[in-house]
């Protein structure tokens, strides 16, 4: 009729985001309210002023890939920066380091693997099993295919929420406290994290509390130091905090095969062994179309055992769908991560001034992989977890704090019912 009308502003949550990487940045993450640096502020506010027994026991669990890209940012080795974020973080009673979980992702990974592996003749979506690590990939395989894809993606949690299960589990235990009596912040290196936080798969109904409270990225932290005006390389360092590690508090381990958790690298090494008796040293990777797509082979005798390859990027998944939908996919297992180059670019990391992207990237691998890399199977604090934790390897209750599962999601709009 020719009349003007205000609208009401419009409003997203964590769920309504197709996790594209296309809108999700620094600049419009104000949107997301329900994990913010902010968030993490105002429960260390709120502790200060609690009552004892209302006050709340805060845990922090940093990435790898970000500790990284805090060290390129500030100059300074992984450790000392480690040691010093730990200090930084006074406010907060415990530091920990998701290396650690990434132990059980590795392992689950793997065991779930030969499992499929052996299988495939009786099911046909037992192969390939594609990674599950990456949120951003998960969202889009829910959204974008549904159904089809779902049976493929790997049932082993991400780091990040099998520290969730740690920490609101074994943690809580240990500290004799409920679940809901901890706040548990993860520093992540990418946005799509929030989303994986936000699943109500993570979320335990009984103590109405998530396994991830929050979570904050690489650029948020360097925000947290901004707003106390101090920069990191000042800090005067502190010992780790080390009730996840088997290692001494002057030591950090990575993992071996690249920044985004080395996924491929075990499960294929691993399943050399398992399935052919084969004993795999060194991996020859094959670069295909690019960089982000490559292949890795194990023959014998002129016969393909095993071809596994790593996908990243949403051009090269695209690819990657398309064959599997085309019956074309060679692989058994992909490693598949939503970010070109992986995790160590992903898209909460910290953009240095005045550097190529290129350049930064270099320097952010170099300092991942300056560390001393870890063997999960020989880690003798995780095989004791899963003993005394988690009753044994393969357990029901292992199965429960250590993998998940997926859904197609169908999503409404203006009265239509649409299958993304």
């Amino acid at each position: 009729d020719g009349g003007a009308q205000k609208l009401e502003k419009a409003k997203i949550t964590l769920n309504d985001c197709l996790a594209c990487s296309g809108c999700i940045t620094s600049a419009e993450s104000v949107l997301i309210t329900q994990q913010s640096h902010e968030e993490l502020c105002k429960m260390l506010t709120f502790n200060k002023t609690a009552a004892p027994n209302e006050q709340k026991l805060v845990v922090v669990s940093v990435s790898p890939q970000s500790r990284a890209s805090l060290a390129a940012k500030c100059k300074m080795g992984v450790l000392e920066t480690a040691k010093k974020l730990t200090a930084f973080l006074k406010s907060v009673h415990y530091v920990f380091d998701t290396t650690f979980s990434r132990n059980f992702s590795l392992l689950e990974s793997q065991q779930e693997f030969v499992k499929r592996f052996r299988k495939q003749s009786e099911d046909k979506k037992a192969l390939p099993m594609l990674a599950s690590a990456c949120p951003g990939w998960i969202c889009y395989a829910e959204k974008t295919h549904g159904s089809f894809i779902i049976p493929y993606i790997s049932t082993t949690k991400s780091p990040q929420q099998v520290m969730g299960s740690l920490i609101k589990g074994h943690f809580a235990e240990q500290q004799r406290l409920t679940p809901d009596q901890i706040y548990h912040v993860t520093v992540m290196p990418c946005y799509d994290k929030k989303l994986e936080a936000s699943r109500p798969d993570f979320f335990n109904q009984e103590y109405q509390t998530r396994d991830v409270d929050c979570v904050i990225t690489t650029g948020e932290v360097l925000k947290l130091l901004e707003q106390e005006g101090v920069s990191l390389s000042d800090i005067d360092p502190a010992p780790l905090d080390t009730a996840f590690s088997s290692t001494a508090e002057e030591e950090l381990t990575s993992h071996s095969g690249g920044g985004s958790g080395g996924y491929l690298e075990h499960i294929y090494k691993y399943a050399a062994k398992e399935l052919f008796g084969i004993q795999v040293d060194t991996i020859q990777y094959k670069p295909l179309k690019n960089k982000d797509f490559q292949e890795v082979t194990l023959e014998k005798d002129g016969v393909v055992l095993l071809q596994f390859a790593l996908a990243y990027g949403f051009r090269n998944i695209q690819n990657l769908v398309q064959k599997l939908k085309r019956g074309k996919s060679p692989y058994h297992y992909v490693e598949v991560m939503a970010c070109p180059s992986g995790c160590l670019n992903g898209g909460g990391q910290i953009k240095l001034e005045g550097e190529s992207s290129k350049d930064q990237l270099q320097q952010v691998e170099r300092l991942y992989a300056s560390l001393k890399t870890d063997i999960p199977e020989k880690n003798q604090t995780v095989n004791e977890l899963y003993e005394r934790w988690l009753g044994g390897v393969a357990s029901e209750k292992a199965a429960k704090a250590l993998h998940t599962e997926y859904h197609a999601v169908e999503k409404t709009s203006a009265g239509f019912n649409i299958k993304w």
